[in-house]
């Protein structure tokens, strides 16, 4: 089937990476869940590439899937299997009636990434583990390389991070522009901090990411230049301090000093 470039249809074809990402989600360590799930949604399972994969590790498999074309033939390639396929929006999915546990897995589109995973990772009923294949860039700014990021610490908050292997873009069809890495999230049974001032406060530090973090704090009207470099010398970060040098702890001490003055 032709893809459609304004969804971002780019298909994975190369076996042994599919089965690496099947495996990465079914890896739990011995000690952390005493029955792992039995049920993995797939986001944007696409020709059924992965949804193949995913078939043989798990006892049932939810397929999301935006374009009804896709949606449709699906399950015509796995006659059968226990797969269900709902063809609707990710953005606008129900997970609230999935009524068991759960992991997420998926080759999603670039251009929707962050939402997916801001999404995922803000649910009530969590997903035990969510592994995706995304922009190998965009993999590693949310795993805090080269430093952070207002993402990588919205992610930190909710979730433990890692990396699995990059995936070259010559593996997909039609190839895209950029290679891909796969991401690894274990999300918290509680986040960090569920205080939306904080949540807010920090994504306005990040406002002007290149400028200095005194600067933001200036210009978003919390405390004056000045003053904000006082106050980053005195908490040990330096006036000349940029918003990437703060991780997750370091801007809920900061908020939690300015609202004290």
């Amino acid at each position: 089937m032709k893809n459609i470039k304004s969804l971002g249809q780019n298909w994975l074809k190369d076996r042994p990476t599919l089965e690496s990402i099947a495996d990465l989600v079914t890896d739990f360590p011995e000690t952390s869940l005493e029955n792992p799930p039995k049920l993995c949604i797939e986001i944007g399972p696409g020709l059924g590439t992965l949804t193949s994969s995913l078939l043989k590790r798990f006892d049932k498999v939810f397929a999301i899937e935006f374009d009804s074309n896709l949606a449709q033939n699906l399950p015509k390639s796995f006659p059968g299997k226990n797969l269900t396929v709902f063809n609707e929006d990710i953005l606008k999915f129900d997970f609230d009636k999935i009524e068991e546990p759960f992991v997420v897995a998926g080759n999603i589109p670039y251009y929707i990434t962050t939402p997916i995973i801001e999404k995922l990772l803000s649910l009530k009923n969590k997903p035990e583990k969510i592994v995706l294949l995304v922009q190998k860039e965009v993999a590693e700014k949310i795993n805090k390389i080269p430093s952070n990021s207002s993402l990588s610490i919205f992610v930190e908050n909710f979730a433990d991070t890692s990396l699995g292997p990059i995936v070259l873009k010559n593996l997909f069809t039609p190839p895209p522009k950029v290679d891909s890495r796969i991401l690894i999230l274990t999300p918290h049974n509680t986040p960090k901090t569920s205080n939306s001032e904080i949540l807010n406060f920090i994504h306005k530090c990040f406002s002007n990411p290149r400028k200095k973090l005194s600067t933001n704090l200036a210009l978003n009207g919390f405390i004056s230049k000045t003053e904000a470099e006082q106050l980053l010398t005195d908490l040990g970060f330096g006036k000349n301090a940029r918003p990437s040098d703060l991780n997750l702890n370091n801007y809920i001490m900061l908020a939690k000093k300015l609202k004290k003055r």
